[in-house]
């Protein structure tokens, strides 16, 4: 068997098919990929797993342990990642959260990179560009789940989910090492079966929280019905009875983003599920919702999701 902590030389590597129990990689980066995640667009293609010099992680994947397969989780994973470490997935199945437990990296959020230190816990819906890579300095330490959620599973993280949230993620980590920690040793069925429990617990807590201001709630749920409706931020403000201000406080607060943020985030989740789901134009889909015309919702579907809609239906 292969060790858990897997010493992984410099380089990257592109995944068209799903990865094995134990991912490794060991290619030689170019100058070309050493540049890919620096600028703020996305040009990304296919996806990428790239490990700096040093890089070790510990995967655990539901094809070789059938108990993560009762909550729909596909894999889950510590990395101590080192300079060079970068992650994209174009396009990933389910939901993913992922927990920064030591050092500082950077994570694509709704089309922006940001900046991610120790105690910050980042999501993603399904069918989400998910792209990450380490800081310049230093190690960077973090633990993480990745669900499968094909249509029409409703995803763990959804709309109602913040993207980043600031929590202690020592205890995820230390549950998905007890975990791999059990697996690789006595592989107890029912020691398994707690372990797995614990680890969705955890991220279902977190993706899900219980406090939740029905304001709030009320208001996008108003929202989701009538995406179509020209929102701006003084009509969302007193749907919710507030100023502007509270709402926008309100919305970072539980969301992690701005009103007018959470506004396209929730377009663009319907606009992948029309173009999922139908065979509808581009312009009735942009119209549906809450764009002028197909190339405007094409110009933010493309800095929100790293693809076109015309690409994202031709992956599907």
């Amino acid at each position: 068997m292969v060790s858990r902590k897997v010493d992984v030389a410099r380089g990257w590597i592109t995944l068209s098919g799903p990865l094995s129990s134990w991912s490794r990689s060991s290619h030689s980066v170019n100058a070309k990929s050493r540049s890919l995640l620096q600028s703020t667009s996305v040009p990304f293609g296919t996806d990428v797993t790239r490990n700096g010099r040093g890089t070790r992680e510990m995967i655990l994947e539901a094809s070789s342990c059938p108990a993560l397969g009762a909550h729909r989780i596909s894999r889950v994973g510590i990395e101590w990642a080192t300079p060079g470490f970068q992650r994209v997935r174009l396009r990933p199945s389910g939901s993913f959260l992922m927990a920064v437990c030591e050092g500082s990296g950077r994570i694509l959020l709704d089309g922006t990179w940001q900046t991610i230190r120790a105690g910050t816990v980042c999501m993603a819906p399904p069918r989400s560009l998910n792209a990450f890579e380490a800081g310049s300095e230093g190690r960077w330490v973090i633990a993480w789940v990745r669900y499968d959620e094909p249509p029409p599973v409703h995803p763990l993280v959804g709309s109602a989910s913040p993207q980043k949230v600031k929590l202690d993620g020592d205890m995820l980590r230390r549950a998905i090492e007890g975990l791999i920690g059990e697996w690789e040793t006595a592989r107890d069925s029912r020691q398994m079966y707690h372990w797995v429990e614990i680890v969705h617990g955890l991220a279902r807590r977190i993706a899900q929280p219980a406090k939740v201001d029905e304001k709030l709630v009320s208001l996008w749920d108003e929202v989701a019905a009538s995406l179509s409706d020209d929102w701006q931020l003084n009509s969302l403000a007193a749907r919710f009875h507030s100023s502007r201000e509270h709402l926008r406080k309100a919305c970072l607060k539980h969301f992690g983003r701005s009103p007018m943020q959470q506004l396209t985030y929730m377009r663009m989740q319907q606009a992948r599920h029309l173009l999922e789901e139908t065979n509808d134009k581009l312009d009735a889909i942009a119209e549906a919702v809450g764009y002028e015309s197909g190339l405007v919702l094409a110009r933010a579907f493309r800095r929100w999701v790293g693809c076109s809609p015309t690409e994202y239906r031709r992956g599907l």
